[in-house]
């Protein structure tokens, strides 16, 4: 039995899909610019003819996959829907009104002519051939077999194309970034505004700053601020009610202006109030930037660690720079 085997590169959805190669069937080219290179070079791994769907329609038995340039609408959940093997020339994954249909082993976006198999009895026999998807000898399959040759319909498709490829990048990046809102950063912000909440119904993030005050006047002082700070299991509490950064460096300005305080400890205070800024938003981080969920178990533990290490340094570090200011 020979196989397709269609893969897809880091930038794109689903598969790979694994399409047995039968005689008679046909690869068709549903993107309304003649023969797409990418179902070309298909329908050349697979020895299979490619045909036109705007001009040439194939019953959905005969189909062998298809290749489609939707931007995110209808059109790429049609064929996924009778179960027919879906190729989308753009980075889209399930999306439009049948996006339900849309699995992964029916359909894939972000493929590259490099990743095409063709195997048999699950050993590779073929590989496509490496080099840019629009090779000399698909372009000229391409002309031969397109819509007309005239220079009009030529720039049409040209304009076409980069419209259509442009316009699905927009609206993929719209569609994630409201996934994104309404999955992670809402959800996210509920919980911080119910910490929020409990930190300033009972206190404990201004007594915490109360106890840290007298520190606020010296170098060794600063330093054992942003130790207590940077703890991991204090620094996530601290940093979404701000009580310290906002009570300490209150305090620091007025004994500041009052001369209390030397000026040179304005800017070491600054990074030692705000070590555990961010601490409790480094699990929403690492999911808005789709980390896996190791990156995050193991991740989040890291980074507030580090800040145990790194906070004091910058404390230090501050305090050189501020010499000779004032």
């Amino acid at each position: 039995m020979r196989v397709l085997r269609i893969q897809r590169n880091n930038e794109g959805w689903g598969g790979p899909l694994e399409i047995e190669i039968k005689p008679g069937k046909k690869v068709l080219s549903i993107t309304g610019t003649g023969i797409h290179p990418l179902a070309a070079a298909i329908g050349k791994a697979a020895g299979a003819e490619v045909c036109d769907g705007f001009k040439n329609p194939v019953a959905d038995e005969d189909i062998l996959c298809v290749v489609i340039n939707c931007a995110g609408t209808l059109r790429c959940g049609v064929y996924p829907k009778k179960n027919i093997p879906t190729v989308n020339v753009n980075k889209i994954g399930p999306s439009g009104p049948l996006a339900e249909y849309i699995k992964e082993n029916n359909y894939i976006s972000g493929v590259v002519p490099e990743l095409l198999e063709v195997m048999e009895n699950g050993t590779v026999t073929r590989e496509a051939e490496s080099g840019n998807i629009e090779t000399a000898e698909v372009k000229a399959d391409v002309e031969r077999k397109s819509y007309d040759g005239n220079f009009a319909i030529k720039l049409a498709r040209i304009i076409g194309g980069w419209t259509g490829k442009y316009t699905s990048m927009f609206y993929s990046a719209g569609k994630e970034a409201v996934d994104v809102v309404i999955k992670t950063v809402i959800p996210y912000m509920a919980f911080i505004s119910v910490l929020v909440g409990i930190i300033i119904y009972t206190g404990i993030g201004t007594k915490i700053a109360n106890a840290l005050t007298p520190l606020a006047g010296s170098l060794p002082g600063l330093l054992a601020i942003s130790v207590i700070c940077g703890l991991p299991f204090l620094s996530p509490l601290l940093g979404a009610g701000a009580a310290v950064a906002q009570v300490i460096g209150v305090l620091i300005g007025v004994e500041i202006g009052k001369g209390n305080i030397p000026p040179q400890y304005a800017l070491p205070a600054l990074f030692a109030i705000n070590i555990q800024v961010g601490a409790d938003f480094v699990p929403v981080g690492l999911s808005m930037q789709e980390a896996a969920p190791d990156t995050i178990k193991y991740g989040t533990p890291a980074f507030l660690i580090s800040r145990c290490i790194t906070g004091p340094v910058c404390v230090i570090v501050a305090y050189l720079f501020s010499i000779g200011m004032y």
